[in-house]
């Protein structure tokens, strides 16, 4: 079986400070469905990603902490404060020896890892000179100071990074949304503009059926209220409503049984509601909107009932928040089709932004087309002077054969043939008069006498 964290609720309060608003992922699976499943003794409780490009270092760092003995004795007693303001990282200095020198290892390990992405990203721009120690300093997760050993300072620093990237997670997620929302509305006023005037006035009102059609949903109950919770008590747990329990609903939906709602616990109370709104299989359900709604309800309840903002809802919390007026009495809750996203002036900004994206998009494709033309043409003058001195070689070696010259090589030197060297096959010749060898038995006629007179 897989290792199971033995650390308490002081070690929730760590992974709490390092893993501070944990991303709201999609949740396929309604836990709210799941009763009487305890955690198993020796099973390793997984958190899901936190999106930061540093997660797996923090995590790695987590699991060798949870090793130490001296250092879980220290976090039994520490609180939020004390950990977010440093005071638990002095703690390490008095760890064993061992955990420090995989502390070191880690290190040694991310900041190998931080300096191949600046290589990389240095590279991409053709820049050789490059510091490294220059550029880690825009990495706040760790001491770049000293890229060899782990210390108390850098501990701090992992806690503080990790709280404070966290904690504007959710703000980045709306901001992102809401661009996503802009962006819908753009490409549709955009493509609007390519239909002619009957096409465009059929489009406008099946748009404005789809709305009409997905805000003709039932009574969504606000997050966190006795109707709410009630309503996921009868449907989702299958029990009488009539004998509704906070406490007992509490331990029913603290699924790990660490004794804390954490938020995706939180998150997943919010099926039913979410599921009067959203539904996969209509065109007119968008269900990056469902997890932004989701989103919203889940902070919301957090702001609610969290009261020392550890972003985990402890049994005391829940119970007294259940007994507020807001518990009883609570206002309507709206839903995104409800609220304006956005303003017309907020979209003409975008669109603005947009529009200007494009014009460098479509100046850097000019550019570069130009750059391709003015190669092709270098290609091609190249081309063309080589097949010049191709064929002025020709001509001059055609002309070097008319003259009787030996024909170059390849390299342009003359082909000579040493005295007395042959090819097979070919006959000596020999101009008249020479003294040539004679056969064996014929006797050589003595030459005439060019000094003889006759008569």
């Amino acid at each position: 079986m897989k290792r199971r964290s033995l650390l308490p609720q002081q070690c929730i309060l760590l992974m709490t400070c390092l893993l501070v608003a944990l991303e709201a992922v999609p949740i396929d699976i309604d836990k709210t469905k799941v009763k009487g499943e305890g955690h198993v003794e020796g099973e390793k409780i997984e958190n899901p990603d936190t999106g930061l490009y540093y997660d797996e270092y923090l995590r790695q760092v987590i699991d060798v902490l949870e090793t130490d003995k001296h250092f879980r004795e220290k976090l039994q007693t520490a609180d939020i404060e004390e950990i977010k303001s440093g005071k638990l990282s002095r703690e390490l200095d008095l760890v064993s020896h061992h955990v420090r020198t995989r502390l070191d290892e880690l290190k040694r390990q991310e900041v190998a890892r931080l300096r191949m992405l600046i290589k990389a990203k240095m590279d991409s721009v053709q820049d050789t000179g490059i510091d490294h120690q220059a550029l880690l300093k825009q990495f706040e997760h760790l001491n770049h100071q000293n890229p060899d050993t782990f210390e108390p300072k850098d501990l701090d620093m992992l806690i503080k990074a990790a709280t404070s990237d966290l904690e504007n997670y959710d703000k980045t997620r709306h901001e992102e949304f809401k661009k996503y929302e802009m962006m819908k509305e753009h490409e549709r006023r955009e493509y609007l503009k390519t239909l002619d005037e009957e096409k465009r006035q059929r489009e406008e009102s099946k748009f404005e059926e789809m709305k009409k059609k997905h805000g003709d949903h039932p009574k969504v109950h606000h997050p966190g209220s006795k109707d709410q919770l009630k309503e996921v008590w009868e449907e989702a747990d299958g029990l009488d409503p009539n004998e509704f329990d906070p406490k007992t609903f509490f331990k029913l939906h603290d699924v790990n049984n660490d004794g804390f709602l954490d938020e995706q616990e939180l998150e997943a109370l919010f099926t039913k509601e979410l599921e009067k709104v959203y539904d996969p299989k209509n065109e007119e359900d968008d269900m990056v909107e469902m997890e932004e709604e989701r989103l919203r309800m889940r902070e919301h309840v957090m702001n609610e009932v969290d009261i020392n903002k550890d972003r985990l809802v402890t049994l005391e919390e829940f119970l007294r928040a259940t007994e507020k007026k807001e518990f009883l009495e609570p206002d309507s809750w709206e839903t995104l089709d409800q609220q304006q996203l956005f303003t017309e002036d907020e979209l003409k900004e975008f669109e603005s932004h947009i529009s200007q994206q494009e014009d460098e998009l479509r100046k850097k494709a000019e550019d570069l087309q130009k750059q391709k033309e003015e190669l092709q043409r270098q290609h091609d003058q190249l081309q063309a002077q080589k097949q010049e001195l191709q064929q002025v070689v020709k001509q001059m070696e055609q002309k070097k054969l008319q003259q009787g010259n030996p024909p170059a090589g390849p390299a342009g030197e003359l082909k000579f043939q040493s005295p007395g060297e042959h090819k097979v096959g070919d006959a000596p010749k020999h101009p008249a008069g020479d003294d040539q060898p004679l056969p064996p038995g014929h006797v050589q006629e003595p030459a005439a006498r060019t000094d003889q007179v006759h008569p």
